[in-house]
């Protein structure tokens, strides 16, 4: 089973916000916050005590660093960044930005690398559902638009983390966010390739509400097939 938490939009959602249950302010999540509600449900889903959980959520407009973020990649202009504990570079979250961290504790033998390339192909797939053709870029993380001919562009990123056996951290899906962000910075470190987002490409607004209910139906199924038992 898998409790999938919707929590802090800048517009209606389906299913609700439960932004009152966990103490938050209406709108989008403070990121600090929304760090501490993470670390605080992930001990419960290591101690047995949560099943595992899914926060579904849009953040305040900030950028975060992974560990492998360098100097030159920070904000040109000084803006704050908060450094955290993911693998990854620098990356950025806001509003209409659907950001997904799946805290689930993985079977052993602990497969890390194929959790991720399976949450790259639900990605994929909920792109896909919305009318738009992603692909994952070989040496790269996320999920991008990639036409032949033309620049890559990345639609969705990707940083996880695993403690304890369990998954935090996750992914941002670009939906109708500004983009104009990534000039700011070197975003997840990649300087010849571009960002996007699921409004751009399609030609027409694609809100997060659009998207959650598809995005909490793929990684519920996601979740109960990376946590069936291993035959063999």
């Amino acid at each position: 089973m898998l409790d999938v938490i919707r929590l802090g939009f800048s517009e209606p959602v389906p299913g609700g916000d439960r932004y009152e249950e966990f103490g938050l302010p209406p709108g989008p999540v403070e990121y600090r916050a929304a760090w501490a509600l993470q670390r605080e449900l992930h001990a419960e889903v290591v101690s047995g005590s949560r099943p595992d959980t899914l926060l579904l959520l849009e953040h305040q407009a900030v950028y975060t660093a992974g560990k492998l973020t360098e100097d030159h990649e920070r904000p040109r202009d000084g803006a704050e960044v908060v450094d955290i504990d993911r693998g990854g570079k620098l990356t950025w979250h806001g509003p209409q930005q659907l950001v997904g961290y799946p805290l689930v504790k993985l079977p052993i033998p602990i497969d890390v690398v194929g959790f991720v390339r399976d949450l790259e192909r639900t990605l994929i797939d909920v792109c896909a559902a919305v009318g738009v053709a992603t692909m994952p870029v070989a040496g790269r993380s996320g999920v991008w638009v990639a036409p032949e001919g033309e620049e890559s562009r990345k639609v969705c990123a990707i940083g996880m983390r695993v403690s304890k056996r369990a998954t935090m951290h996750g992914f941002a899906l670009n939906c109708a966010n500004d983009l104009s962000w990534a000039a700011n910075v070197i975003p997840c470190g990649i300087d010849d390739a571009g960002v996007t987002s699921l409004s751009r490409e399609a030609g027409h607004r694609i809100a997060v509400a659009d998207v959650v209910d598809i995005a909490a139906t793929a990684m519920t199924e996601l979740v109960a097939h990376r946590t069936s038992p291993r035959v063999g």
